[in-house]
């Protein structure tokens, strides 16, 4: 790369750069750009030199003014403990430096751990099909949405979504349906659960997709699944259910209410809270194999006759022509499938049960101790419920959850005089000190 201008990464020589600059009409590369001089690079980066140790201490003091909030938080977001053999494992070099598994001969040991992954999802949820993973839920939903749009032969344009769905999962989905010239639009619930009367009365041609969760965003279990799923296939409409891997255990097989996708996230293993990193969750059924947005990692035979994985199909632009493909998703989350793999297998199939069951019985006991304080209603719906469910108040929502804040806990405000409490195995340690911070502030 000698005699070039300046870059081993620009292999242009002086001459030719200087020819380019002469047919453009200007002096130098500087003139191509137009940086304003108070943030233009003046070779200082004003940031004092200073050593390793006196950076971790200064990083601790601005870490140290965070508040120190337990937090009952979820509505989407769910933190479980992660067995420290996640980190142990997934932080080998080999994972950490791995980008997407293009060459198979090289990648097995990847390519294998995302193919268990896949396996996963696809008992848990009783479709056959699941793909490496996605962004987060919201993203897996839009893109549930989008392939509706493609392979529903209704000429419809409408999705139905839950009215009581998660503001940003909405946001998402209408992004997504914005640019398919789908409209999303919101059908009634009935005491935390679907109104399944008001949604027959809803579906119609015009509809292309129906989408229901459970738990539902209050944590409640959805009842009737089977028949929304039966309107939906009345009105030749896709399916989509919304859950997590951990509810998967122990609710009702998708496959059996005659989900068509399932979305949702696989975050709640192997990754602590983010409140925003996801883990997005896509099974379907044969009919969608290659209408599935993402890779999917296939078990095949090498040369000599052994069992070898490779990625089997890869439906983005980048590896196929644009007009045959059927999503921009572009850098996966092989890394966190990965972690959320290695904590199931560490939990195994009786584990993961005795998770979600700890999730109801832990929900249902600090639901019924909430109820017991005077001014407060516990759980708002009549449902059963897992992880989270709804407390009203008689005081301000807003002006209790603020108090519950200076004792040490976050909760979500979810109306004028509700909030939402979400109880997990990190969590209930402190379920004591809650209910007696409720008594105090209310």
């Amino acid at each position: 790369m000698s005699g070039t201008s300046g870059t081993p990464y620009a292999p242009h020589t002086d001459a030719e750069t200087a020819a380019m600059l002469d047919a453009i009409g200007v002096d130098d590369e500087e003139a191509l750009f137009d940086i304003p001089d108070d943030v233009a690079f003046d070779g200082e980066f004003g940031i004092e030199p200073r050593t390793e140790r006196e950076i971790r201490a200064e990083c601790s003091r601005i870490l140290g003014r965070n508040d120190d909030l337990t937090e009952f938080l979820g509505r989407g977001h769910y933190g479980h403990y992660v067995p420290s053999v996640v980190d142990h494992l997934s932080d080998r070099a080999e994972f950490l430096t791995s980008y997407t598994q293009y060459q198979p001969e090289i990648s097995q040991g990847f390519l294998q751990a995302l193919f268990e992954y896949q396996s996963m999802l696809v008992e848990l949820t009783g479709l056959p099909v699941a793909n490496c993973s996605m962004y987060d839920a919201a993203t897996a939903l839009g893109e549930a949405a989008t392939l509706a749009d493609r392979v529903r032969s209704t000429t419809g344009e409408t999705v139905l979504v839950p009215e009581q769905l998660r503001e940003g999962k909405r946001e998402v989905l209408a992004n997504y349906c914005d640019g398919a010239d789908l409209t999303v639009e919101p059908y009634p619930m009935a005491d935390g659960n679907a109104d399944v009367d008001a949604l027959a009365d809803r579906v119609g041609d015009d509809v292309v997709m129906v989408y229901a969760e459970s738990p539902t965003v209050r944590g409640c279990v959805e009842e009737r699944l089977g028949a929304v799923g039966d309107l939906a296939a009345d009105g030749d409409a896709l399916f989509v259910l919304g859950s997590d891997v951990v509810s998967l255990a122990v609710l009702e097989e998708p496959a059996s209410v005659g989900a068509d996708v399932v979305v949702g996230e696989a975050s709640a293993l192997g990754l602590p809270t983010a409140d925003g990193m996801g883990l997005g969750i896509f099974a379907c059924s044969d009919e969608f194999l290659r209408q599935v947005p993402g890779r999917l990692v296939g078990a095949s035979e090498d040369a000599d006759g052994d069992r070898a994985f490779t990625l089997t199909l890869q439906t983005r632009e980048q590896h196929i022509r644009k007009e045959r493909a059927t999503s921009n998703i572009c850098t996966n989350q092989a890394w966190v499938a990965l972690r959320a793999a290695i904590h199931a297998a560490t939990l195994g199939p009786d584990g993961l049960v005795d998770l979600a069951n700890d999730c109801v019985r832990e929900a249902t006991a600090l639901a019924a101790r909430l109820d017991e304080v005077d001014g407060a209603v516990a759980p708002v719906h009549d449902r059963h419920h897992l992880r989270e469910f709804a407390v009203r108040v008689d005081q301000p929502a807003a002006a209790v959850a603020e108090d519950l804040e200076a004792e040490g806990f976050a909760v979500h405000v979810i109306g004028e005089h509700r909030l939402q409490v979400c109880v997990t195995d990190l969590n209930a340690g402190r379920a004591d000190d809650l209910v007696a911070a409720f008594e105090e502030v209310i």
